[in-house]
């Protein structure tokens, strides 16, 4: 509908809701009216976005339509003289203007407004709803808890909305993100056209997305600054061209090698040709060496591989590597009668590093094993691989069974006593691996990102990607330069653990 007036129309967006699986409401469009003064006028519209608010959809138009009746008097002025005060009192509120006085009074003000091209100073808005407007005419938003939020200029994409009443384009974008993950972005920059309101409008709300990709919502009890989840569609370097070489390494703990393999959907040769990986480690195998000859082929043109389970505990722990290049040599254990019967420890010599696959003690309910853990196992571990840096490189890979940071657990205040994040532990990772040279290739490609490797089944917190990160490849500071990506697959199930992965340039 058109509006026979010069003026520019000037619209924020107030209480977007995308109508999504779980949110269905309402937005509601609020109309500036501006003519040549300085004078202002507001109009508000309510557009349903959904099923329970069809009532709204006919009143879109509403204004317009008023709007367009009192500019229709303007060339019959006799139908002004026709009217009644009470029709003249609700022409002006209708506009914004005062409706007190007597009838000529109220003939005279809406003929003024008709000349000047309504520009009058109250706002169409209910009595009992409120706008403000500051300096740099930030989007205003439904009254609702909410987190705290930073703003930043971005450029994206356009949901356009036509009601029809003026065209409206808008330029500027302003992003606002919270510690939950939600962004939200609306683009305003008001340009006057003609017909039909064409309101270009977008948000990014991840809600819609977390089902399908629960990694990529923002999780942590106690974010810091610059933190951001971690996506591997978007973070992963692109690949290095086929004349580069190349290893690929690929790392998993399992929990339970033979459930695994049962589970309906999964297949371990889908993932190899998904990966194209060239050496697997897994972790946490669960197998005794019975079982070792029912999962010696598991992938077709992987021909070696190398398995160690536990002798001191039936269907525990266990490690393996599974790779298509036969290496120079094989080790299991560290060679410390003390350390090697839970099959903790596969070691592969390769030409130019050593790959050791290693499944860390777990420091058990009530911290029983703590004291083994840290002035034992990881001293003894430290040493191992120490030696080894004498002749090549070392990558040490697998689950190691402790979160270094508090960005590497959703909840540190609440796991300072819990095995894996306990103080001790912390230190003696640092102390036993970091201080010796070794380099936590993940955290030293993405400082500020939450990526987890682990979450728990009993809370379900893949769903909410409350989790841990465990799982780690640390490679001799010597070759850190020579990784060219660590990354993490949190799309890949089956176990509480999800794989990691390093390509290095050899």
């Amino acid at each position: 509908m058109l509006l026979g007036f010069r003026n520019f129309i000037n619209f924020s967006c107030v209480g977007f809701q995308k109508n999504l699986k779980i949110h269905q409401g309402l937005f509601a469009i609020q109309v500036r009216t501006m003519g040549s003064g300085k004078n202002e006028k507001w109009a508000k519209l309510s557009v349903g976005a959904s099923p329970n608010s069809q009532k709204n959809v006919s009143n879109e138009n509403v204004v317009g339509t008023k709007l367009a009746e009192i500019l229709s008097m303007k060339n019959d002025p006799g139908k002004l003289e026709n009217m009644t005060v009470q029709e003249l009192r609700t022409a002006l509120r209708n506009v914004g203007a005062s409706s007190k006085g007597r009838k000529q009074e109220l003939i005279s003000a809406l003929k003024t407004i008709l000349e000047e091209g309504i520009d009058g100073k109250n706002s169409l808005l209910s009595e009992n709803e409120s706008l403000e407007e500051n300096a740099s005419n930030q989007i205003s938003s439904p009254k609702r808890k909410r987190s705290k939020t930073n703003e930043k200029d971005v450029a994206d994409e356009n949901l356009e909305i036509d009601i029809g009443i003026k065209t409206v384009k808008q330029s500027t974008s302003v992003e606002t993100s919270d510690v939950s993950g939600k962004k939200r972005t609306t683009k305003r920059k008001v340009a006057a056209g003609s017909a039909s309101v064409h309101v270009e409008v977008s948000q990014e709300v991840n809600e819609s997305s977390y089902e399908k990709e629960p990694w990529t919502r923002f999780a942590h009890k106690k974010p810091q600054k610059g933190w951001v989840a971690y996506n591997p569609k978007t973070m992963r370097p692109p690949p290095l061209t086929r004349d580069t070489n190349v290893v690929k390494l690929l790392s998993w703990n399992v929990n339970g090698l033979r459930a695994l393999l049962k589970l309906e959907g999964f297949s371990a040769l889908e993932l190899a040709q998904r990966e194209d990986f060239d050496v697997l480690c897994l972790q946490e195998t669960k197998l005794q060496e019975k079982d070792v000859e029912t999962v010696r082929d598991l992938l077709e043109g992987y021909e070696n591989s190398f398995w160690t389970c536990s002798i001191a505990k039936a269907g525990y722990s266990g490690t393996a590597i599974v790779s298509r290049v036969k290496p120079l040599s094989v080790k299991y254990g560290l060679g410390i009668a003390d350390h090697d019967t839970e099959g903790r420890v596969v070691t592969a010599e390769f030409d130019s590093y050593y790959l050791l696959c290693v499944y860390v003690p777990n420091s058990g309910d009530g911290l029983k094993r703590l004291s083994y853990r840290i002035k034992e196992w990881d001293p003894s571990l430290s040493q191992y691989v120490k030696e080894l840096e004498k002749s090549k490189p070392v990558i040490l890979t697998g689950d190691l069974n402790c979160a270094h940071q508090e960005i590497d657990i959703y909840n540190p205040a609440g796991n300072k006593r819990s095995a894996g994040f306990t103080m001790e532990e912390r230190e003696s990772f640092e102390k036993n691996f970091l201080s010796q040279g070794f380099v936590d290739t993940f955290r030293i490609q993405h400082p500020n990102v939450v990526g987890y490797t682990y979450w728990g089944y009993r809370h379900g917190g893949r769903k909410t990607n409350r989790g841990w990160r465990l799982d780690y490849f640390l490679v001799s500071g010597s070759i850190a330069d020579s990784v060219h990506d660590s990354y993490i697959l949190p799309d890949v199930n089956g176990s509480d653990h999800c794989p990691i992965g390093l390509v290095i340039k050899c």
